[in-house]
């Protein structure tokens, strides 16, 4: 273990005395941060980045409880310094006023979504009653990905606490004695009443109302460099991680290797110490683009145990990627090659240069396999206030990848003569 450490200290040395690798990986990101702050209006003091008074439609086809009750989020005084509501009548009305760039996103609350949640009397009733799910759409404006991001998670935190209601409620009801001779009448009141408490509950604890305290109004308010610096630290990280996994190769072809392997040192020794540098640069690197958008830039990251564990997860992630590209390639040039190719192919898919939500869906299910995607993920989860338990999804979700992308790479090694004297 100590050897293991030892090699990966030592490889985090060399990295970092290497001048243009430092270029790459520390001032590109940092001056495309710088860039794309002044494109948006976050240095100019121009407003016009749409995250303030954003106009919202909203369409309440439901009429119901529930959709009514989403529609009041948008009108609430919580609310009123973040988006601008409009109400529309149609789907086809807020479409309209979407593709004349009249606003940043419609939220359209179908018929029947009330009634999806909590069934009336008569649903109940109904011999095989099965509904089928009915699902808010949100018509975002392409012009406005970021002002289209902020609608779309208010109406997410909706629905992730209407469904924990659903769940509180109906975990509470069948620790009910003698439910199952109710009336059906008598169910539906109780559930319905129970429904609500719970609802009103958790609602107080929505990380997505903007409070009154001065503490939490900073903490939901969305900074674009909390997505943009981000984007391209991750972006940069694919250079990072396949260049350190052609220093193996690089290595092995000057002859350093191979003395290391006549070394009393097992090859599993040396190339978890390899990896282990690679992850450690990584993690330095992404540390200190974070660490200095938040002294020069004043960018608010949220919950720090949570910065720091998505880091880890991102890095750990993105390492796989590395190892792969060093298994799969044959000399340092082929792995750099693939490396720059990987890292644009994942700058774009993972949604550093665009919003995934204005992607085709198809586009957006590829890009689940970049570090990218799911690191932006959870950075943009903290700049809208989450904390580390609201990190859950992305965070696994790396770590599979990464555990995965090792495995297959172990597979490769063990059948190639990198890791051989």
């Amino acid at each position: 273990m100590l050897k293991l450490i030892i090699i990966g200290l030592k490889d985090l040395k060399i990295m970092f005395r290497d001048r243009a690798a430092l270029t790459f990986m520390l001032l590109a990101p940092f001056l495309l941060t710088i860039g794309l702050g002044f494109v948006t209006g976050r240095f100019s003091g121009n407003s016009g980045s749409g995250l303030s008074d954003i106009p919202v439609i909203v369409v309440n086809l439901d009429q119901g409880e529930l959709g009514n009750a989403l529609a009041d989020v948008f009108n609430s005084e919580d609310l009123a310094a973040l988006v601008e509501p409009t109400v529309a009548d149609s789907a086809e009305a807020a479409y309209r006023l979407i593709d004349d760039d009249q606003a940043a996103a419609a939220v359209i609350i179908p018929a029947g979504f009330t009634e999806s949640i909590i069934p009336t009397q008569e649903m109940l009733e109904t011999e095989n009653y099965n509904p089928d799910p009915v699902q808010i759409e949100i018509y975002s404006n392409p012009a406005r990905p970021t002002s289209a991001g902020v609608i779309k998670a208010i109406v997410d935190e909706f629905i992730s606490r209407v469904e924990e209601g659903r769940i509180t409620g109906l975990t509470a009801m069948l620790g009910i004695p003698g439910l199952e001779t109710m009336p059906t009448d008598q169910i539906e009141s109780l559930a319905r009443s129970m429904f609500e408490n719970a609802e009103t509950e958790s609602a107080s604890t929505t990380a997505i109302a903007l409070k009154k305290a001065s503490q939490g109004a900073d903490a939901v308010e969305f900074d674009p460099l909390a997505y943009m610096a981000p984007g391209m630290a991750l972006m940069f990280l694919m250079y990072t991680v396949s260049n350190g996994g052609r220093s193996i190769l690089a290595e092995k072809a000057q002859g350093t290797l191979p003395r290391l392997l006549v070394s009393p040192t097992v090859a599993s020794q040396i190339l978890g110490g390899k990896v282990f540098g690679i992850f450690l640069t990584g993690v330095a690197q992404v540390g200190i683009l974070i660490l200095a958008s938040t002294v020069f830039f004043g960018v608010r990251w949220g919950d720090p145990l949570g910065v720091v564990v998505l880091i880890l997860a991102a890095v750990f992630g993105a390492t796989g990627w590395g190892l792969l590209l060093t298994a799969i390639g044959r000399t340092p040039g082929q792995v750099g090659a693939l490396g720059s190719s990987i890292m644009l192919m994942f700058g774009i898919l993972g949604g550093s240069f665009i919003s995934l939500d204005q992607l085709p869906a198809a586009i957006q299910w590829i890009s689940k396999i970049t570090p990218n995607a799911w690191g932006l993920d959870g950075f943009t989860t903290l700049a809208l206030g989450g904390g580390l338990p609201q990190l859950a999804e992305p965070i696994i979700a790396l770590l599979v990848m990464g555990a995965s992308l090792f495995v297959v790479s172990a597979v490769i090694f063990s059948r190639s003569n990198v890791m051989k004297r």
